[in-house]
């Protein structure tokens, strides 16, 4: 009996060890990745309230992404639902449903102007304060 509790034990062990959180020493270094592997990966934090509290519907976010996005990111995107706070000029918190769109892209200027189109056209558009923009290098493999 000892000797299955012990292979039990290894067993166990052994599928524990595949769920440690990575050290630094483990997270991708950018200066040992490929030049032909560095990009860049931006996430645009987009929230869904309009002034007055009407919500941007689910129909007007996909309108955006294929009418704005799509056409200057052909090669790919991601979005993914998101729940979002902060705080407005007038001084309130405000909670609110949101969505994040990631684009991994080089890093050029041509680019970082599609980028800020981007904003610009949502926040003009859905009477936005603000789209924040989180920029990062990121090692890319396909």
């Amino acid at each position: 009996m000892k000797l299955k509790t012990g292979f039990t034990a290894l067993v166990v062990a052994g599928l524990l060890a595949g769920c440690a959180v990575p050290t630094a020493k483990q997270s991708v270094n950018m200066q040992t990745c490929k030049v032909e592997n560095q990009m860049q990966q931006t996430t645009l934090y987009y929230g869904l309230t309009r002034q007055g509290g009407k919500l941007i519907t689910a129909q007007e976010w996909q309108q955006y992404v294929d009418n704005d996005v799509t056409p200057r990111f052909r090669d790919g995107l991601t979005t993914f639902d998101a729940q979002g706070q902060w705080l407005g000029s007038n001084g309130k918190v405000t909670k609110e449903p949101s969505k994040a769109l990631m684009l991994i892209h080089s890093v050029d200027a041509q680019t970082n102007a599609k980028i800020d189109t981007l904003r610009e056209i949502y926040k003009s558009h859905f009477a936005q304060e603000s789209v924040m923009r989180v920029d990062q290098p990121v090692c890319v493999q396909f």
